[in-house]
């Protein structure tokens, strides 16, 4: 596990040389997990897909997976301690919400057009 972790942080960490190196706006973490896919698809290519799907980076991304939920404490104590500033600013954290909800809806239907278009369709027998 300890090596499956090793393993993603140091993606992470490649990821952040790289944006901050080239000064592309795209976040280092971002960077990180494109270049863990490419590792991650190359080994699974090389050995099969099964022995990516029980090496020891899945194993650490169960363990983080299953604790991600303490993730969120700090944030819900911030939360429960400045609810005034909630109240008194709440309709513009609504809003956004609302809007990007909206606008990811929008986007993910689009996506999914553009790339049924590019998929040949099956033809389906009765």
């Amino acid at each position: 596990m300890l090596f499956g972790l090793f393993i993603l942080l140091a993606c992470q960490l490649v990821g952040e040389i790289i944006a901050r190196g080239s000064g592309l706006p795209i976040p280092g973490p971002v960077i990180g997990i494109v270049l863990l896919f490419a590792l991650l698809a190359l080994r699974g290519w090389r050995r099969g897909a099964a022995s990516a799907e029980t090496g020891p980076v899945a194993k650490s991304a169960d363990g983080l997976l299953a604790n991600l939920g303490l993730v969120f404490i700090p944030a819900g104590v911030g939360i429960s301690q400045h609810y005034q500033l909630i109240f008194d600013n709440g309709s513009a954290p609504v809003a956004a919400l609302i809007v990007s909800t909206v606008l990811t809806l929008i986007v993910t239907v689009a996506v999914f057009r553009f790339v049924s278009r590019l998929l040949p369709a099956k033809e389906t027998q009765p």
